[in-house]
């Protein structure tokens, strides 16, 4: 079956900017954008904030809010600010000074999921100053529904909503999981955990390096990515996860000393308890590790660009509560946060699709990437919800 332009059903992009219509896995068209759409999760900012920002985390669920208020005493315990939002305003502001340092006149215009100010908010903006192109980053670094296809399903239904459809065109950057400048805020941050676990008295043979991602259900892991590149049970998003954290270890240690014990673990599990996650939950990886003779563990929040709610409650709360209860030693690394490296990358990133740089000149620290501009068919489904609308891929 055919269509009128003489492509298959599901091979023009929706929304997308020329370049990017007829969905190539990577564009090498340079592209005149207006703007940079810098799209994030979006918290409260205030304890009357909570509640209605965990509605509509869990929107078409039916939670009730008592079990909301559950969740809601992390945010609680912060006074009712979720740190996002105020990492995103730092974010932006970096992009911004680092455009102007490189002479490069692109706005930066940011809007959120789940709170003010919503993608909504930042399309109609940019639409009202004039803009039709639009360049976008989700600051998620990995492959998932929650980590790239919500975005892209949440572009779709910011135009829908502002009824700009049709007006503005809306690309985005590939998923930056391997991107030197996404990776080395925690090579840096991993090379300063040996030295302090170090100076505390704890050799590499006694220190335990975690790799900490959110988890997320089994099924939703299995279906990141496209299901062509074979990954197994733990699709994509594990895939990923391991192969940065490999290179990682590597670039901190001594390849003629002892080798590193290391594992990826997961955290902020949120499913009911009949529903697979990816496991284990750091809390219990702490445990049996220290029952077999660890005394030092590090700490990397490597699912995360910046110190959300769950670094600042799963690890910073209860991780150092369970080493305390352990009697362990245990250090957190930054996240990357505005660490010079990764707001230069993420420049980098929207200037590959500026300059429509080759696929062979981006740079990639793992054999995985560069990863997608166009996401693949099928690619990170939600097996509860079904294929929605999407842009920046190819349908479903």
């Amino acid at each position: 079956m055919t269509i009128s332009n003489g492509l298959v059903p599901g091979s023009v992009v929706p929304g997308a900017t020329p370049a990017a219509a007829s969905g190539p896995e990577h564009v090498e068209t340079p592209v005149a954008y207006d703007a940079i759409l810098l799209a994030s999760f979006g918290g409260p900012e205030g304890q009357d904030d909570v509640i209605p920002f965990l509605r509509n985390v869990t929107r078409g669920r039916g939670i009730p809010d008592e079990r909301l208020e559950e969740v809601a005493h992390h945010y609680r315990a912060f006074g009712g600010i979720s740190p996002i939002n105020e990492q995103n305003r730092e974010l932006k502001a970096a992009l911004e000074t680092e455009l102007a340092r490189r002479g490069i006149d692109l706005p930066v215009i940011w809007g959120n999921r789940n709170w003010e100010p919503y993608l909504s908010d930042a399309v109609a903006e940019a639409r009202e100053r004039g803009f039709e192109k639009l360049i976008a980053i989700g600051t998620s670094a990995y492959s998932s529904y929650s980590s790239c296809r919500q975005y892209r399903e949440d572009y779709a239904i910011a135009l829908e909503k502002t009824g700009l459809e049709g007006q503005l065109q809306i690309d985005k950057v590939r998923q930056f999981f391997d991107h030197p400048g996404f990776v080395q805020p925690f090579i840096d941050g991993v090379r300063q955990g040996f030295e302090d676990a170090a100076a505390a008295g704890f050799p590499l043979a006694d220190t335990h390096v975690l790799f900490s991602t959110h988890s997320i259900p089994s099924t939703d892991a299995a279906k990141s990515g496209p299901a062509s590149r074979g990954f197994g049970e733990g699709g994509a998003y594990e895939a990923q996860h391991l192969a940065v954290a490999e290179v990682v270890i590597a670039a901190t240690t001594d390849a003629s000393g002892p080798d590193v014990d290391w594992s990826l673990v997961y955290q902020s599990r949120s499913g009911p308890p009949t529903q697979p996650w990816l496991a284990p939950d750091i809390n219990d990886a702490m445990r049996t590790l220290s029952a077999q003779g660890t005394k030092a563990f590090i700490i990397v929040p490597l699912g995360f660009v910046s110190d959300h709610m769950e670094v600042k409650w799963d690890l910073d709360t209860e991780a150092m509560e369970t080493a305390e209860e352990l009697g362990v030693f245990a250090t957190r690394v930054p996240t990357p946060g505005v660490h010079p490296a990764y707001v230069s990358g993420l420049v980098d990133l929207v200037l590959e699709r500026v300059n429509g740089t080759p696929t062979a000149d981006r740079p990639a620290l793992t054999a995985l990437g560069p990863w997608y501009d166009v996401c693949r068919p099928g690619c990170c489904e939600n097996v509860r919800l079904g294929f929605k609308p999407a842009l920046a891929g190819l349908a479903p």
